[in-house]
């Protein structure tokens, strides 16, 4: 086990927005979550749920973990009114994050007025919260897509740029996050925004691919829960298996973000 691997599996770990959301989750689901996150390894930056167990989430999560819910999810659809009902619900309960679905089949249909519309509102709607944007880049798929929805968010105030839901055939690549990552480097809001790789990573391995990448990017010193997060719930297993000196791990918890 080498020194640089339990360096990489910390700062995945301090980065992770541990995930549950799963169409059969309960408030039992959500406690077991809460109690992962408080593990022997450390702290991960966030919890991160669906807006009606973000209660809960607050219940269960340890001191310091911060909670976060999806809105416009996973469709990602045009509705002003459905993303903004979302957003207030996870606001209302206290929630510190919220994560957004650009509508990105919108987006690709050339509709970027009606996609920036529901972003508009979202932001407007959690003023002083966190707002990540999920542009679905698997799905987006062309670089020039990818720069554009990552250019809409950051015109439109968003703090983090989000790979993808994790519901679909194609998550984070590393293709992708160069575009999005050197879309927010050359970006006037550039220093104060941050990058969020989910879909598919479950190793540390895989999440070392995009440490490296945000510091060259973005800097040496970005690899950090202000600048970098993890989208997973099943990289935690991992994460603790390597610092606990065990190795990487073998399976990965089950979940489908």
């Amino acid at each position: 086990m080498t020194d640089a691997l339990q360096d990489t599996a910390r700062t995945a770990l301090a980065c992770l927005d541990l995930t549950s959301l799963n169409d059969g989750d309960d408030d039992a689901a959500i406690a077991a979550l809460g109690a992962k996150a408080a593990g022997p390894a450390g702290r991960p930056a966030a919890l991160c749920v669906w807006p009606r167990f973000v209660a809960a989430a607050k219940a269960g999560a340890p001191a310091g973990v911060r909670v976060a819910a999806v809105a416009n999810f996973p469709a990602g659809g045009l509705s002003v009114a459905a993303a903004v009902a979302d957003t207030r619900a996870i606001v209302d309960a206290g929630a510190d994050e919220v994560d957004l679905v650009l509508p990105w089949r919108a987006l690709q249909a050339g509709d970027a007025a009606g996609a920036r519309a529901v972003v508009d509102a979202v932001r407007a709607a959690c003023p002083g919260k966190t707002l990540k944007l999920i542009l679905e880049s698997g799905d987006l798929a062309t670089p020039e897509l990818i720069n554009q929805a990552s250019r809409l968010g950051l015109d439109a105030g968003v703090d983090f740029l989000k790979t993808s839901t994790g519901k679909t055939s194609t998550g984070a690549t590393p293709d992708a996050a160069r575009v999005m990552l050197q879309a927010i480097a050359d970006h006037p809001r550039g220093a104060a925004v941050g990058f969020k790789a989910s879909g598919g990573i479950r190793k540390v391995a895989d999440a070392a691919v995009y440490i490296d990448l945000v510091r060259q990017i973005l800097g040496a010193d970005a690899a950090n829960p202000q600048r970098l997060r993890f989208g997973a719930s099943g990289l935690l297993g991992d994460i603790e298996a390597v610092l606990a000196g065990t190795g990487p791990g073998n399976t990965s918890a089950a979940g489908t973000y």
